[in-house]
């Protein structure tokens, strides 16, 4: 079993050494600092496991260690427990508020210490495990969730809509009240111009979540999001959401973590739609399609889907798409019959488009 590394940082010597000593008598890797700035850097390049840290220290206290670290990506998701001489609610409070996860009042024993150490990287290995992305995974991701306490109701108050193929889930320019959960299904997200053409800008699988980000600022809808075929969707309402990002900085981290690969894959696709030919853009359309919508890697993909809808996911007319699919045919990168394409040559595509 991998040990694990914890960074202590305490400007004590003496109590830094007798908890240092505790805790490798316990088979952890302790890494101590002996201030703030110090404690902040080597968080940043050891990424510990655990931070443990005193409140009250010269030039970077505490909360500036815990502002710092909350800021960095690489750091923002590590367990993080306050040691502390100070009781009052306000100090409790405010450390609370800023993220950490647990708080140790100075005199503390080996058992308090240990105990909280142990509670800590238990609950953070919860959250660090690779969810799936289908409603099981969803359900598995809650009950987390419900073991720290947060929204019971987030779970019990989870609505299931069905919807037939090309229904509307929602319409750019109205406001948000929900994030939604693909259970089944396919379901594409687009911008229209002022002369009705479709420009698709995401699509999703069973297992994505969609509709936050305009939740998240506070903003209409700048998309529509209408189903491909027969499709169930969880509607999570917005304050469930909020109060599932508010009530933990550890499920926050996750959840926003699997949230932004969305992002990440919208603006790489964005940046070859400003840049590529329209031959490597039909091919990025196809390759994102076996990306997203590929269920068996070891058979060729298929999937029914129209000629509009590939031009708008390339950006060009659907004449042009048209022409470049014969092409692709010719070439054997991929087979047609009416609506249903099958890609055949999907690393020749993958290496075209690139």
């Amino acid at each position: 079993m991998e040990t694990k590394k914890i960074l202590l940082i305490e400007d004590n010597p003496e109590m830094r050494e007798n908890t240092a000593e505790i805790l490798e008598l316990a088979n952890y890797t302790v890494l101590t600092a002996t201030n703030g700035k110090e404690g902040v850097q080597m968080a940043q390049e050891s990424s510990p496991d655990l931070i443990i840290c005193d409140i009250m220290m010269p030039e970077l206290d505490g909360y500036g260690v815990l502002h710092l670290l909350g800021k960095d990506d690489t750091t923002t998701g590590i367990p993080f427990v306050f040691l502390t001489a100070k009781v009052e609610k306000d100090d409790y409070r405010k450390g609370m508020t800023m993220g950490a996860d647990d708080y140790l009042t100075k005199p503390y024993d080996d058992i308090e210490l240990l105990n909280a150490v142990e509670m800590r990287l238990q609950k953070s290995e919860r959250l660090k495990k690779k969810f799936e992305r289908t409603a099981d995974g969803l359900d598995e991701f809650i009950q987390e969730a419900k073991s720290l306490d947060l929204i019971a109701k987030l779970a019990e108050g989870k609505k299931v809509k069905t919807l037939k193929k090309k229904e509307t889930i929602y319409t750019e320019g109205s406001f948000p009240s929900n994030i939604f959960f693909l259970q089944k299904g396919k379901v594409k997200a687009y911008k229209s111009n002022d002369y009705g053409k479709e420009f698709i800008t995401d699509l999703y699988k069973e297992g994505d979540f969609f509709g936050y980000l305009d939740l998240l600022q506070g903003n209409p809808y700048q998309e529509t999001a209408i189903t491909f075929e027969n499709t169930e969707v969880a509607i999570i309402p917005k304050e469930d959401f909020f109060n599932l990002l508010q009530g933990n900085r550890d499920v926050a981290t996750k959840f926003i973590k699997m949230l932004s690969n969305e992002i990440k894959d919208r603006e790489e696709r964005l940046l070859q739609l400003a840049y590529n030919s329209v031959r490597k853009r039909v091919a990025q359309a196809l390759v994102v399609l076996v990306q997203r919508y590929q269920d068996d890697k070891n058979k060729l993909f298929s999937i029914s889907i129209t000629r509009e809808d590939i031009a708008a996911m390339a950006g060009t007319a659907t004449e042009t798409v048209i022409r470049t699919l014969s092409d692709f045919k010719e070439e054997k990168l991929v087979d047609m019959k009416g609506s249903l394409i099958t890609v055949l040559e999907y690393d020749k595509l993958l290496r075209l488009r690139n």
